[in-house]
């Protein structure tokens, strides 16, 4: 076997060039007669809910240290593994997974650009045999500079170096459809639905970063700035902070609990413009 560093966006051919890869571990993430109906040969199966904690009514926290170790390990996933991520969905749940592993330092990691869609659109070899991994051990201690919380969010309101994006639907951002007891966005948030970011005509693969830089430059949300990514959990803003991070950007947070957690505090100040 040969090693290799693999770009954080992986394309399905460069994958399949490098599935006999050292370290190298590939997660689907779906439901399990999804996996069971076709996966990337070799891929081990997790279920997305497995690695995000809820307090209700907050959703997708971070989970327990331990609890997220013992599931890496059980995954056969060690500190020198490149993991590989991917999902039926455009990149949310894969993406969930890569950003929690940047929390815990993990250093090598990729998202395989348009996942299963274009995996198996595209005609990539598929396997239907379940995967029994190595099993051994991961220590797991957070970092605090992927992460946002709403009191750092509210110490860094206003800022002129920080940017908000909002990785959710117009509905969601005006109030209109609200999830939590309170309605609106971040006040200075920009919206960029996560789903825009995706070309549609190209299996869910990210749009050129051309085009991407244009879209977070129109929005003023600019790499010399450090940027915040929520939605309602953090899961969709979780492909936001992958995108961001393949673009170049240097500052990116992610908000676990995300509108969950801001819209239902009463401190927190809520815009519906």
């Amino acid at each position: 076997m040969t090693e290799t560093r693999l770009p954080l966006i992986l394309e399905p051919e460069q994958l399949e060039t490098s599935l006999d890869t050292e370290n190298l571990v590939v997660v689907h993430i779906s439901r399990p007669d999804r996996y069971a109906q076709f996966h990337v040969p070799g891929a081990v199966f997790v279920e997305g809910g497995r690695y995000v904690k809820a307090e209700k009514p907050v959703q997708g926290l971070l989970p327990n240290e331990a609890d997220f170790g013992q599931l890496l390990a059980s995954l056969g996933i060690r500190r020198d593994s490149h993991v590989v991520a991917y999902d039926d969905e455009g990149g949310g749940w894969a993406s969930r997974l890569l950003w929690t592993l940047d929390v815990a330092g993990h250093a090598h990691f990729s998202l395989l650009n348009g996942g299963l869609v274009a995996w198996v659109n595209e005609g990539f070899p598929v396997s239907q045999e379940a995967v029994t991994p190595e099993t051994g051990d991961y220590d797991v201690s957070w970092r605090e500079q992927p992460v946002a919380t709403a009191e750092y969010i509210q110490s860094r309101l206003g800022a002129e170096d920080i940017g908000l994006l909002d990785s959710r639907t117009a509905a969601e951002f005006s109030g209109a459809k609200a999830f939590a007891s309170r309605g609106g966005h971040i006040p200075g948030a920009r919206r960029l639905d996560w789903t825009d970011t995706m070309d549609q005509s190209r299996n869910l693969r990210l749009k050129p970063a051309a085009e991407l830089h244009d879209m977070l430059a129109e929005r003023e949300l600019t790499d010399d700035r450090e940027i915040v990514c929520y939605c309602q959990s953090h899961h969709r803003s979780s492909h936001s902070c992958i995108m961001l991070k393949s673009l170049g950007y240097e500052r990116v947070r992610g908000y676990p609990g995300a509108w969950s957690d801001w819209g239902n505090r009463p401190d927190t100040p809520v815009d519906t413009s």
